[in-house]
């Protein structure tokens, strides 16, 4: 089956259960899936349920599609993302934002947790952009004509505007938000500190397991993007360890006014 088949086979059965219409797609990283509990007159379907859908496996991934309104928008929420990491293929990691796009979201609102390199841990960083070590790109092979050209360009992968945007509504509510360069490598293991002092000198402020396959897509399918880092932890070789729990702890810390800052976005958008 192919996969603009199947991106449609998933949208007819989405649609039956009564998504239609959602403006914004919102990928929702380790530890921020609350938002998507926020969201009122929700349909929520287990990842499981849904045809060619792909299984988070991940500690602080829910796994569910919710749908609804958050702040007065249409929204279809992942609690829980898929990454390269767990085995996935790169076209199973995207195709919930192939999906958004088919469903008819313009916006695409992306977090995640990241290390810091320029930024410490409890940070909030809009991304301005970022660079691509994964070794490997989510539109190799057939090029889907509907969606997007074969050579999309990248020079606006996280929207100006929609950065924008975030900045005036987060000095509205007094919340610190930095911007800064998001560098995505495939892990599970974290970074040595080689890498990271590589990494630095390369101009990355913040590096992180996702994010970067997702935004390619979004891109490639005409979607603005709006990308949030909550700097979980310094990378490696500014502090002695790493660990997921460390992760999930510090993400708790900053969640309510991570929460709302979004929701506050979304009323702007």
């Amino acid at each position: 089956m192919s996969l603009l088949t199947r991106i449609n086979e998933t949208k007819a059965f989405l649609q039956a259960k009564g998504i239609s219409n959602p403006e914004f797609g919102l990928i929702l990283g380790s530890g921020l899936g609350e938002l998507a509990e926020e969201v009122e007159n929700a349909i929520i379907i287990d990842y499981a349920d849904i045809p060619n859908w792909g299984k988070s496996t991940v500690v602080g991934h829910a796994g569910k599609l919710v749908y609804g309104e958050l702040s007065g928008r249409k929204v279809l929420a992942l609690q829980g993302r898929f990454h390269f990491y767990e085995g996935n293929a790169l076209e199973v990691v995207t195709f919930p934002v192939r999906v958004m796009k088919a469903l008819g979201c313009q916006g695409l609102v992306v977090t995640n947790a990241a290390g810091g390199i320029g930024y410490g841990p409890g940070t909030l960083m809009a991304i301005t952009d970022h660079i691509n070590m994964t070794g490997n790109n989510p539109l190799i092979g057939e090029n889907l004509e509907e969606f997007g050209p074969r050579f999309p360009d990248m020079s606006d992968a996280y929207t100006t505007s929609y950065r924008q945007i975030a900045n005036k509504v987060a000095q509205e509510l007094g919340i610190k938000l930095e911007g800064g360069v998001y560098i995505g490598v495939t892990g599970p293991t974290y970074e040595t500190p080689a890498e990271i002092r590589a990494f630095k000198t390369l101009g990355a402020d913040a590096v992180g397991m996702s994010t970067v396959p997702e935004v390619i897509v979004a891109a490639h399918s005409g979607m603005k993007v709006l990308g949030i880092s909550a700097i979980t932890n310094f990378a490696a070789g500014f502090q002695s360890e790493l660990n997921h729990e460390e992760v999930v702890e510090v993400t708790q810390h900053i969640k309510e006014n991570f929460k709302g800052l979004i929701k506050a976005i979304l009323v702007e958008l």
